[in-house]
């Protein structure tokens, strides 16, 4: 078995992709393969951080279309990706590895308080931890929070799971002739407005010098593959 390309890393996980075909809410089956590809790669040695999305559930977007201040909404959000990784949480402890679900947002009834020096000794303990509530703060996406997480904790790479394996020209199911890039540069994805993620983290990732890695979570053992250099994925970097 090829070693592993990185040792610490920050999965994004779209709120999406607990959904399975259901389109809405969580999927216990998708949550329970998702965990054990978890386990699996922690158990190869890498260092794993986790962002997640709460469009599963909520889109503060969406309600803030409707009426309610965008900081409500965003922070209804950053409330439903607390949801999601406690659901995750338990799914991991299940397949047999300790996690640890940190909020930017405080609410220390329901799971610890994030800051750098905590996740850090949590990651160097083997522990896959999860963070939640985006960056605690209205108007960024989680896309952000993950480059941003990834930057704070001297991660080495960000790891963009999705429903397609990498960035295409168009969009794969309804242009047949679309193209999949195998590597892009920061500047370039964000010059061809590629919204596979939002400008700021193409940007914040630049600065940063961290290569995004995008590819689909749909098949078992994804992002072991991916951290073996198999399978197919876009490089952004």
């Amino acid at each position: 078995m090829s070693d592993p390309l990185y040792r610490r890393v920050i999965v994004k996980l779209s709120g999406e992709a607990l959904t399975g075909a259901k389109g809405f809410g969580i999927d216990q089956a998708t949550v329970e393969q998702i965990a054990t590809d978890l386990v699996a790669t922690a158990k190869m040695g890498v260092e794993l951080g986790v962002v997640v999305g709460g469009g599963n559930i909520f889109r503060g977007v969406d309600v803030s279309e409707r009426g309610v201040p965008r900081p409500v909404g965003d922070t209804m959000g950053m409330l439903a990706t607390v949801m999601n990784c406690l659901v995750l949480e338990a799914a991991i402890e299940r397949a047999g590895r300790e996690a640890r679900t940190l909020s930017a947002l405080a609410m220390t009834a329901v799971c610890e308080t994030y800051n750098r020096k905590r996740a850090l000794k949590n990651l160097g303990k083997g522990r896959v931890v999860l963070l939640a509530a985006g960056t605690g703060n209205p108007f960024f996406t989680t896309d952000t929070t993950a480059v941003l997480r990834a930057a704070e904790l001297g991660c080495q790479a960000v790891l963009k799971a999705t429903n397609v394996d990498g960035v295409y020209t168009a969009d794969p199911k309804k242009d047949p002739k679309a193209k999949r890039y195998d590597r892009l540069g920061h500047q370039e994805a964000i010059e061809k407005d590629l919204r596979v993620m939002d400008s700021t983290a193409f940007a914040l990732a630049r600065e940063n010098h961290m290569p995004i890695i995008v590819f689909s979570i749909a098949d078992k053992g994804a992002i072991e593959a991916v951290l073996r250099g198999k399978g197919r994925s876009t490089v952004i970097g």
